[in-house]
């Protein structure tokens, strides 16, 4: 493990590429003065860049939504980023991971897609997101798909209103370190990674015996960082699920994880 840690952290200092997310972060996963770097060539950087500048100027002219996912109905307002596609990878994950004696936390429940999938199963679910908006929206929809009085709501930045211990943790998490302009932008952007690297800080004091957390992100956003959390804080890690989406004549691979503790 303490090789695995300096040879990451050589590679995390020795990227010289430019950091598009602005300020340092006085602390880090790394410690004080240390700041996130994408664990990716700059060319990958820019790439990732204009696709997600692009993709945030389609979000904020799009309309209100009605979609079905996974066979529940959901509405989706224009001010709450919708399930895209790629997050079935971890919906599916969900429904075969939830027991029916599992408490469950949904972190970042955006428009309530998985906390009202693991309702299905589990009576006991919490689901927290910092956006008062989206959980509002997230409330209609539990209320339509008919699984409100399972699931509790919380406003919270991460695990600050959270109480308790859980079996299962889902945390579909910002994709992109780049600093978000708007709160809607907040659902696929996270500055630096600060919430990401704040998660795997917490998240073991939140896990019963034999607790579970299932995760999903891509090669879109910086995977590497996201290993190297893992295996920082010492967490065995089983993949669940993986797609693969051709776009703009590159492949990117998209994963959901099972992580338990070591």
């Amino acid at each position: 493990m303490a090789a695995f840690r300096a040879v990451e952290e050589r590679r995390f200092r020795g990227n010289t590429g430019s950091n598009p997310v602005g300020s340092i972060r006085k602390k880090s996963f790394l410690g004080d003065f240390m700041s996130y770097r994408p664990m990716m060539p700059e060319k990958q950087v820019q790439e990732r860049q204009k696709w997600h500048d692009k993709a945030y100027n389609e979000m904020k002219n799009r309309k209100n939504l009605s979609l079905t996912y996974l066979g529940r109905k959901f509405i989706v307002p224009k001010q709450v980023f919708p399930p895209a596609p790629m997050s079935k990878l971890l919906g599916k994950s969900v429904l075969k991971e939830v027991k029916k004696t599992d408490r469950v936390l949904d972190m970042g429940t955006g428009s309530g897609v998985n906390a009202i999938l693991a309702a299905s199963k589990s009576s006991d679910v919490v689901a927290v997101d910092i956006n008062p908006y989206v959980i509002r929206c997230a409330k209609l929809n539990a209320k339509k798909n008919k699984v409100d009085s399972r699931i509790k709501f919380l406003n919270s930045d991460l695990f600050e209103e959270v109480k308790g211990k859980f079996d299962l943790i889902i945390f579909d998490p910002p994709f992109r370190w780049f600093t978000p302009r708007d709160m809607l932008e907040r659902s696929v952007a996270d500055k630096n990674y600060s919430t990401l690297t704040a998660f795997f800080r917490s998240a073991k004091k939140y896990l019963n015996e034999n607790g579970r957390i299932l995760i999903f992100l891509g090669t879109s956003g910086d995977l590497n960082y996201l290993k190297f959390l893992i295996k920082k804080h010492e967490f065995k890690k089983k993949e669940m699920a993986r797609k693969e989406l051709k776009k703009n004549g590159r492949k990117y691979v998209y994963y959901t994880y099972k992580l338990s503790v070591s």
